[in-house]
C-alpha cells in the first residue's frame, strides 16, 4: 500500500477560532497530553511537509520500500541527508518549543508526543518526550539493529567522501535536501561498523514504514492517562498521529487543535484554533503563568 502523502478534505471546513479562551480553560485544569507536528518547528527554520510552503509541493520523500531495496535510492538519500542533517542539527528551539517546556515544568502538561524528528522539544528542556517517528540524531543498522550516533556516521561519511563539496539548497523536514544528480552519483556509502554489509538507516520512521508496536502502545497509555489531547502544528494527514486523536475523542476526552490550516482531525476536535504556533503558545503560557 502506498503511504499517505496528501489528503483532501471533504465538505465545508469546520468552524475555527483565533481565541485561546477554551484552550486556556482546559490546559489550566492540568493532565494534558501534547501531540506536536512539523508546524511547531517551522519558526526554527525547518519546513513542514504540507503547509502553504510545505516540502511535498516540490518533492516526494524517501519511502521505506525504496530505501530498503535500492542501493541507488540509499545513495541518493545519504548524499542529500549528509548535507541536510547539519542544518537540522544547527536549528534552535523557538518560542513555541519553549512555551511547551514551561507548561510541562509547571505541571499543566503530563507529557509530549512528537511526530518531529528534530529533537527541538528536548533542546528546549522538555523531559520524557516520546518521539513517535524517531530521531535524526540516531542511526540504526537494518541487519543487527545496532544504534549509533548520527555524529559518528557523519565522521565516517566525511572520511569516505573527502572531495564531496555539493551545496545544499532547499532543506526538507526529514533532513533531505535538493541536489543535482551528478553530485549524488559518486557518493560513497558506508556499512554498519559492527556487522558485514549491514545497511544503515536514520532511526526515523520513513513514509510507508510502521511505527514500532511498543511505541504505539506507550502512546495509547499516555492518552488513557491524560485528561485532554492538545494537538500542535500537525495536519494529522497520516494515521500515525490521527489514530490518537480519534482514540481520545472516542474516549470522551477533549481534543484541542492549534494549527494553521485545515487538519484531518478537525471533525474530532472540541476546539479548533487557527494561529501561528509561536504566538499562540507564548500567549497560552503567559495566561497560565
Amino acid at each position: 500500500m502506498r503511504p499517505t502523502l496528501t489528503w483532501t478534505p471533504a465538505g465545508e471546513p469546520l468552524p475555527r477560532t483565533t481565541s485561546l479562551d477554551e484552550v486556556t480553560e482546559v490546559v489550566a485544569a492540568g493532565g494534558v497530553l501534547v501531540l506536536s507536528g512539523a508546524g511547531l518547528s517551522t519558526e526554527s527554520g525547518i519546513p513542514d511537509y504540507r503547509g502553504s510552503t510545505g516540502s511535498l509541493r516540490r518533492h516526494t520523500p524517501m519511502t521505506y520500500q525504496e530505501f530498503a531495496t535500492s542501493e541507488d535510492g540509499r545513495r541518493r538519500y545519504w548524499a542529500r541527508s549528509h548535507l541536510g542533517w547539519r542544518t537540522i542539527a544547527r536549528a534552535q528551539p523557538n518560542s513555541g518549543h519553549r512555551a511547551v517546556a514551561q507548561m510541562r515544568a509547571r505541571g499543566y502538561l503530563d507529557g509530549v508526543l512528537t511526530q518531529n524528528v528534530d529533537g527541538l522539544h528536548q533542546a528546549a528542556g522538555t523531559p520524557g518526550v516520546v518521539e513517535l517517528h524517531g530521531s535524526l540524531d540516531r542511526v540504526v543498522c537494518l541487519g543487527c539493529r545496532r544504534t549509533s550516533s548520527r555524529e559518528e556516521l557523519d565522521q565516517r561519511l566525511r572520511a569516505a567522501n573527502p572531495a564531496f563539496s555539493a551545496e545544499a539548497t532547499q532543506v526538507n523536514p526529514d533532513g533531505d535536501v535538493e541536489l543535482p544528480a551528478e553530485a549524488v552519483h559518486g557518493f560513497t556509502l558506508v556499512d554498519c561498523a559492527d556487522c558485514a554489509g549491514g545497511v544503515l538507516k536514520p532511526d526515523v520512521v520513513f513514509f510507508g514504514e510502521n511505527v514500532p508496536a511498543d511505541r504505539v502502545r506507550q502512546c495509547y497509555q499516555l492518552v488513557d492517562q491524560a485528561s485532554a489531547l492538545l494537538v500542535l502544528g500537525s495536519s494529522l494527514t497520516v494515521m500515525s498521529g490521527l489514530r490518537f486523536v480519534r482514540y481520545a475523542a472516542k474516549a470522551g476526552k477533549p481534543v484541542l487543535i492549534v494549527n494553521q490550516g485545515v487538519t484531518r482531525g478537525d471533525p474530532h476536535a472540541a476546539v479548533r484554533v487557527d494561529l501561528p504556533l509561536g504566538q499562540a503558545l507564548t500567549e497560552l503560557a503567559g495566561r497560565l503563568a
